[in-house]
């Protein structure tokens, strides 16, 4: 009796995480059933969807001729840079993004917080929106743990290996062109680098600890 109580118990252990993760990846899909028919595919938003796009769009350029000033630390960017309800968008989502070497699709909020970073992964503030164009560069951030996917398997990602965003406005397409280990605080490599189209993802290293960084440097192929 006592094997069987066991069993069952590691058997649940084990199928805990799995039925964690199907249930996100549904709820993952409706989200984006409903962001891409009810609100990018309503005629009636498409002036404001417009108006944020250049508002995003004058964004990137502002901080880059600027040198992202107030940059700092990642993790510390609670409050999003925009409010998006204001263009018919609610709850901070700006879009998605789908990496299939790990077999996940997060939305993207802005605001990096404890609220948007359990739900999917977070925009950082004082980075560039993830609109694309040259001399951008947007840091996404996600968690990594052991139920909800999100960024747990970053480290499965190489050089040359897709990720695309998918925006209110259009799909940009990425690939993989750098990876570092970076310290805390460290920021430079979250900055614009001069004409490139970048996508950083960002999350804690090692997967069990919070001592340091690890950073995912994607370029845009399309």
């Amino acid at each position: 009796m006592l094997g069987i109580i066991a069993f069952l118990i590691g058997l649940g252990l084990f199928a805990y995480p799995l039925i964690i993760n199907m249930r996100y990846d549904a709820d993952v899909e409706e989200l984006q059933t409903q962001f891409f028919e009810d609100i990018v595919g309503n005629p009636e938003n498409t002036s404001l969807l417009e108006q944020l796009h250049r508002v995003m769009v004058k964004y990137n350029v502002e901080i880059y001729e600027q040198r992202q000033s107030a940059m700092s630390d990642p993790f510390t960017y609670e409050q999003p840079s925009l409010d998006l309800s204001e263009y018919g968008i609610y709850d901070h989502l700006v879009g998605f993004i789908t990496i299939p070497k790990m077999s996940v699709t997060l939305p993207i909020y802005l605001g990096v917080n404890d609220v948007t970073l359990e739900w999917g992964a977070a925009h950082m503030t004082e980075s560039s929106f993830p609109v694309g164009g040259p001399n951008t560069n947007s840091v996404i951030v996600a968690q990594r743990n052991e139920t909800t996917a999100m960024f747990r398997d970053i480290e499965k990602l190489e050089k040359g290996d897709e990720v695309i965003i998918r925006n209110f406005h259009e799909t940009l397409k990425y690939r993989v062109s750098e990876i570092k280990i970076v310290e805390t605080g460290e920021v430079d490599d979250l900055r614009v680098q001069g004409g490139r189209d970048l996508v950083t993802l960002v999350t804690s290293h090692p997967l069990d600890g919070d001592g340091q960084r690890y950073l995912v440097h994607c370029a845009r192929v399309d």
